[in-house]
């Protein structure tokens, strides 16, 4: 089965050089359905090499296998935590294609294969990511990734501020993946090595960890935590999103960003939780660090927005935060949290944009002053908002309450009353769109309120064009059955028996450290922790539409919100300051050393 590991690249990369070559001359529906297909056999590859992921299945690309223990070779590792995520992005990347069939903007010039191309691409990119087995080809797929989704958040050329939200994307990212490469040249200069186990076992060797495995950690793990958006390296997200067309949107929060946490968990466990890399008391408290920190900025930016993309980019930017507080317990527990955390959110934050889609197709805005009681005929629409905020929140049975509970567990301590609160401020975020949109309740915003914002830090989410030809009339029913359907599939992860054990399983088998993972069930604590985030989301959504002064934001909030400038010379610099605060959280393994 090893032998097929490959395909989950090949597919998706040969179907996009079809569409590439034929775009101009098939049909546009027959390039969408060909789209889809790929996604789907890439999709239904990654799950049937499940079964057979342990041990892990492993393919030298080709035969270029490691000769007396030394390889210049492609190492592909098809593990649970790696076909598992291939299998999400997969499964994801079908139901943006599904969700744009024939209803998204026609392309320039004629070419109709050019989206669903580049869709294709960025799965590649994605799946490759997940499968590399050494670190210098996760960095070409981390870069093929990123370079694609560049391409897709400035789809429209033609509007210059999808052209600015691309090109800050593009530079903060590269400089990134710099910082990446710079981490894996000095890990290959100290071992000779690339994969990423040989990697961990040459450090191990060398001894303690000194100033130089310092720096590695803290560029690699820096170029990963860019593409996670984790405070301060997020800046780019919130200004990507609100350019992006809506099918990109639902790949990069459902799943490229997630990609950027699993890559910081793959490579602490492989290569630096060694005798040789950094010990794990350090290590547990620069990501504890950043997770508090990603979380509570995430959802206070979060609900001070009324530019719907930019809001729930901002909530994807909290939970990052909480994805990385359970990591950073490095316990089997947090690692199984997470991993059924990142699942269900996975389906509720592509759908919560797909609604916004339909919001923005109909009535020409993102801007939640400007809707206010405008969707009130779209009912279906605004129960499935109203569902994915709760499913945000971690209501039980959904999968993000289930991973929730867990990583709530793993955590304990004061920072479980951080998960409570960050999950219920960005669902009452979203409940309170919800009820303002689509219901017009609480008091109407004034009319001087509802005009363009004048940085970026106060974008309204005004004058935008729709993305499909002309304003929708009726809602095609793919764009309203992706997000039922994803809303489904996160519902699924927390109620199908078994589910939960067989991602603990899963994650044990992977973990280089033999550690053992116990069964993952619901208990008493973690149903109602998620269930007080719940209410407290119904509550703070029902205090801020009734009384929306008591909760609007503070003076000293607006030093915070410009931090947003728009200006990717500040996001640079804020790289610069995340990348050194990294290191001086973790800079003590090495003097103790």
């Amino acid at each position: 089965m090893h032998h097929l590991l490959p395909l989950l690249v090949a597919v998706p990369l040969l179907g996009a050089a079809l569409l590439a070559a034929l775009g101009r001359v098939v049909p546009r529906v027959a390039a969408e359905t060909v789209a889809c297909v790929v996604a789907a056999v890439t999709a239904a590859l990654a799950v049937a090499l499940l079964p057979h992921a342990s041990p892990p299945l492993v393919e030298w690309a080709g035969g270029w296998e490691p000769v007396r223990g030394h390889s210049v070779g492609i190492v592909l590792v098809g593990d649970g935590p790696g076909l598992g995520m291939a299998a999400l992005v997969s499964l994801l990347t079908l139901a943006a294609l599904a969700y744009s069939w024939r209803s998204f903007d026609e392309p320039p010039h004629g070419h109709a294969g050019a989206f669903p191309a580049l869709v294709l691409l960025f799965q590649a990119g994605m799946c490759g990511f997940v499968i590399a087995g050494d670190l210098f080809n996760a960095f070409v797929w981390f870069e093929l990734m990123s370079v694609v989704a560049y391409a897709l958040t400035g789809h429209r050329v033609e509007e210059a501020k999808a052209v600015q939200g691309a090109l800050t994307f593009a530079l903060v990212n590269s400089l990134g993946a710099y910082a990446l490469l710079m981490g894996i040249a000095l890990l290959y200069a100290r071992t000779g090595e690339l994969a990423m186990a040989s990697i961990g076992r040459g450090l191990d060797a060398h001894g303690p960890s000194d100033a130089l495995v310092l720096a590695a950690f803290v560029l690699v793990l820096t170029g990963l935590l860019v593409k996670a958006a984790a405070v301060p390296f997020h800046f780019w997200l919130p200004d990507a999103h609100a350019v992006a067309p809506t099918p990109v949107c639902m790949l990069l929060s459902g799943v490229m960003v997630e990609l950027g946490v699993f890559g910081v968990w793959r490579v602490y466990d492989t290569v630096f939780s060694g005798p040789g890399g950094l010990p794990a008391a350090y290590v547990e408290r620069a990501l504890m660090v950043l997770g508090a920190l990603t979380a509570a900025v995430g959802a206070l930016m979060c609900w001070y927005q009324r530019h719907i993309k930019r809001l729930l980019a901002y909530s994807t930017v909290a939970h990052t935060g909480l994805f990385l507080l359970g990591i950073g317990t490095l316990t089997p527990e947090g690692d199984d949290g997470v991993a059924l955390y990142v699942i269900g959110h996975a389906g509720v934050k592509a759908a919560l944009f797909a609604c916004t889609g339909i919001l923005l197709d109909r009535y020409g805005s993102v801007d939640e002053h400007v809707l206010y009681g405008r969707a009130r005929p779209l009912r279906g629409v605004a129960v499935m908002f109203a569902v994915g905020a709760l499913g945000l929140a971690g209501l039980p049975p959904f999968g993000t309450a289930l991973g929730k509970s867990v990583a709530e567990e793993a955590v304990g301590g004061p920072l479980t009353v951080l998960y409570v609160a960050a999950s219920a401020v960005t669902a009452a975020a979203v409940l309170r769109v919800a009820a303002r949109v689509f219901l017009g309740l609480g008091p109407p915003p004034p009319e001087a309120d509802r005009g363009s914002g004048g940085g970026a830090y106060e974008t309204t989410g005004s004058g935008e064009e729709p993305e499909t030809r002309q304003r929708l009339g009726r809602v095609p029913d793919t764009m309203t059955a992706v997000p039922a359907v994803l809303l489904a599939g996160s519902l699924a992860v927390g109620v199908v028996p078994g589910f939960g054990d067989a991602v603990a399983r899963a994650m044990s088998e992977a973990t280089t450290a033999g550690l053992v993972h116990s069964a993952v069930h619901w208990t008493p604590l973690g149903a109602g922790l998620g269930l007080l985030s719940a209410l407290l989301a119904i509550g703070l959504a029902a205090v801020a539409v009734g009384r929306p002064k008591l909760l609007a934001a503070p003076a000293r909030m607006l030093p915070l919100r410009r931090l947003q400038s728009g200006h990717v010379g500040d996001y640079v610099a804020w790289l610069l300051v995340g990348a050194t605060v990294l290191g001086l959280l973790a800079l003590p393994a090495v003097l103790s050393g």
